[in-house]
């Protein structure tokens, strides 16, 4: 027996923010430029909506398609923008779901590799006995976090949540790797005293090439797969220029690598399981595919994992 991803669903806040929106608010701003280095077009900004707010109602959305997932043993929030200090957000969806109180409830605090390691922590408590299903949410609301004069951040990320049922089963989660070099994570952080992010778009676009690619011909080679064997690989919405660097180090076929960040923009830990709900939906992800989901960036952290859906 594995652990199996039996559901997903997302929510974007309505307020959309355009290219042209920020070329009319910043004439500076080269916005052709960074659409072909970011491969954004648009990014959902929150209007006041919290990542509780969002995470709620992509919780909704999953349990009128999986009644089941309303019933979990656990829940698992990734956020690095909880609502308030304190209690964590998972226990405010354990309360918002009336859920008894034998549900183990934890909030976990990573960015972009966060959704693999909620994965992983998942897949530990399924086989361990200790859960028979699990919600593993991952919600962000970085726009807070975001100096709306600094470039860099503004044009790239979005907010949103992602919910995620986990269940035991016989396909499911083949091998997962994670990974970190915290002496790194000065390249992308909020700094001591600071309330907003300050990235080194070019140190971290290194990190990704150097690391990101040995990382996942490690575990390919562990399972005796190379990158042929894989029917489509989700990677972590980072930017364009991140995702084309990693198909031309790896080659991997533009076929067998899904993006969205043209319409969501990068959603930090929201953004794997955004783009596998739109690769289900526009039948790009088939039952029977291996599937290998990446995500990388704040920490630093990687993790890869492979998936038999």
């Amino acid at each position: 027996m594995t652990s199996s991803i039996a559901g997903i669903a997302y929510h974007l806040p309505p307020r959309i923010i355009t290219n042209d929106d920020l070329a009319a608010e910043h004439p500076e701003w080269d916005m052709r430029r960074v659409e072909a280095r970011t491969g954004v077009f648009r990014r959902h900004v929150s209007a006041g909506e919290t990542a509780l707010d969002l995470a709620r109602i992509a919780v909704d959305k999953l349990v009128a398609e999986h009644p089941e997932a309303g019933n979990v043993d656990a829940i698992l929030f990734c956020t690095q923008t909880p609502d308030q200090v304190m209690p964590p957000n998972a226990t405010l969806l354990h309360e918002y779901m009336n859920l008894g109180e034998h549900v183990f409830a934890l909030d976990f605090t990573l960015a972009c590799s966060g959704y693999v390691y909620g994965l992983a922590q998942g897949h530990a408590l399924l086989t361990a006995g200790l859960a028979s299903s699990v919600l593993l949410v991952t919600a962000d609301t970085y726009s807070r976090l975001i100096d709306p004069d600094d470039r860099g951040p503004r044009v790239l990320f979005g907010d949103g949540a992602a919910a995620t049922w986990m269940v035991s089963g016989e396909r499911g989660l083949v091998d997962v790797s994670l990974a970190t070099s915290g002496r790194e994570h000065r390249a992308f952080m909020v700094p001591k005293g600071s309330s907003t992010i300050k990235m080194d778009g070019l140190r971290v676009l290194g990190f990704v090439e150097s690391r990101v690619p040995p990382h996942i011909r490690a575990l390919l080679a562990r399972n005796g797969l190379s990158i042929g064997d894989i029917d489509l690989f989700v990677f972590h919405q980072a930017s364009r220029l991140a995702l084309d660097s990693l198909a031309r180090i790896l080659g991997i076929p533009a076929e067998r690598m899904y993006s969205n960040i043209d319409r969501v923009g990068n959603t930090v830990s929201a953004s794997i399981p955004m783009a596998l709900r739109d690769a289900m939906d526009e039948g790009v992800l088939k039952p029977g595919h291996r599937t290998l989901l990446c995500g990388f960036g704040v920490g630093m952290s990687w993790a890869t994992a492979i998936v038999d859906f």
